[in-house]
């Protein structure tokens, strides 16, 4: 052994003594979520799912980047008690400039540990809307003051201003990020994520349920929880107005399955679009009535391409597809509802392409025979055998039988003659060139 060994191994069990001391020093990660839609299942779900995963990493924090117009009270209210429930402080920051966080987004916002807002941004307006058309001024009244105690419920806690977030419950009132600063509603106005995690570093918070904690946010890596797969697809289709292109267009596929079976691609493919559809569907409030205005239009619109109904079924179809689209989606904000453009737009070409198949069909009543010995009346044919009165003719390459019950001469063999109808299996015919040719009775 050398005499350098004894120092080698000196090092070596340093290092194993220095490492956990290094590795302790370094901050845990900062999970941030991010959350820029309506809020409905999809999100609240995307949200519980980035708690539990931050509560597994045991991250120094979670940092919720905010920006909504608003959505569906009862995702809302998951999103709160997952919040209120979570064993890592949550940041709820509203950014970047411009976002807002409007109805379902201030509960949230207001349910943080820390509230945050960039400058430019604003928050509030969460007066409650009700489903479903105008209620009584009773169940008003209670749905209203429901809203407002699940407000103050965390808000009190959290040590900020119940009054004024109960403003923004009862009256709509909507708060820039200095109106917002000025009234204890937020903690802080931050310019960007560094920004609000360097105000934060070292300060002390109460948690939830009473304890307090010190955040140590310096140098701490921010680390982005991605949607899975299944919520973006979801997410998108929790869009009223994508939910119900889909849907037309799966139910116009399948149509042409009807009308050209066969081909199987179409049948297919519109099948998982409307279940698609469904699926996006089910996560909104759907206005039962407007289902059953658009079973009684696809019915209305069938039956137009199936009879003459001069225009009278497709008519009232298109009108019940149009309303039935226009009402399905019963959400609490115009993000949740079908635009009334997209309804008609849908509704009309829908009904141009069933309008189309109706022409086609009748069209297709109204030509002539193309099969069968009927389709052979007015075809040129080409005598073979003497018509004395009964001989053989060609026609489209083959001989059938033909009759002249004309008066003589009878046509003779080379000599063209055109079919004017048909007995059993005998063609009656008469000579092309002849003048004053009657057809036959």
């Amino acid at each position: 052994m050398t005499a350098s060994s004894p120092v080698r191994w000196l090092l070596f069990l340093f290092a194993l003594g220095i490492l956990p001391v290094i590795a302790c020093a370094q901050p845990a990660p900062v999970i941030k979520l991010s959350v820029h839609d309506t809020i409905q299942p999809i999100s609240a779900g995307y949200i519980e799912r980035g708690l539990e995963e931050a509560k597994r990493r045991r991250s120094s924090a979670v940092l919720l980047s905010l920006g909504t117009p608003g959505g569906l009270l009862d995702s809302t209210r998951l999103i709160v008690q997952a919040i209120e429930q979570s064993a890592i402080p949550v940041i709820v920051y509203i950014s970047p400039t411009g976002s807002r966080a409007g109805s379902a987004g201030f509960f949230i916002l207001e349910s943080g540990d820390i509230a945050a807002m960039a400058p430019g941004t604003n928050a509030g307006a969460a007066h409650p809307v009700t489903l479903g058309g105008q209620p009584d001024p009773i169940l008003k009244q209670k749905i209203e003051n429901d809203a407002a105690a699940f407000l103050r419920s965390y808000v009190t806690r959290r040590g900020r201003n119940a009054d004024a977030a109960e403003d923004a419950v009862r009256n709509s009132k909507s708060y820039s990020d200095e109106e917002a600063l000025h009234l204890h509603l937020t903690d802080l106005t931050a310019f960007s994520d560094d920004d609000l995690l360097r105000q934060l570093d070292g300060r002390t918070i109460q948690r939830f349920d009473g304890s307090p904690v010190t955040l140590h946010l310096a140098g701490a890596p921010v680390v982005l929880f991605p949607h899975s797969l299944r919520e973006r697809i979801l997410g998108r289709l929790a869009n009223p107005d994508l939910a119900v292109v889909t849907l037309i267009l799966g139910a116009l596929l399948i149509y042409l399955e009807f009308n050209v079976p066969g081909t199987v691609v179409p049948g297919a493919v519109g099948t998982l679009l409307v279940v698609l559809a469904l699926f996006g569907l089910n996560l909104l409030p759907i206005h039962y009535t407007a289902v059953f205005l658009l079973l009684a239009a696809i019915v209305l619109l069938v039956l137009e391409a199936k009879f003459a109904s001069h225009g009278v079924l497709g008519l009232a179809g298109t009108v019940a597809l149009i309303f039935g689209l226009a009402t399905l989606v019963d959400g609490p904000i115009p993000e949740q509802r079908v635009h009334l453009t997209t309804a008609i737009a849908l509704g009309m070409a829908f009904a141009i392409i069933t309008f189309g198949l109706a022409f086609i069909a009748l069209r297709a009543r109204r030509n002539k025979i193309l099969t069968g010995p009927e389709a052979l009346i007015g075809v040129i044919a080409e005598v073979r055998t003497p018509l004395a009165p009964i001989g053989q003719v060609e026609v489209r390459g083959e001989i059938w039988q033909a009759r002249f019950p004309g008066d003589p001469p009878h046509p003779s063999p080379g000599e063209s003659v055109v079919v004017r109808s048909v007995d059993g299996l005998t063609l009656l015919v008469e000579v092309v060139s002849r003048p004053g040719n009657q057809p036959f009775k």
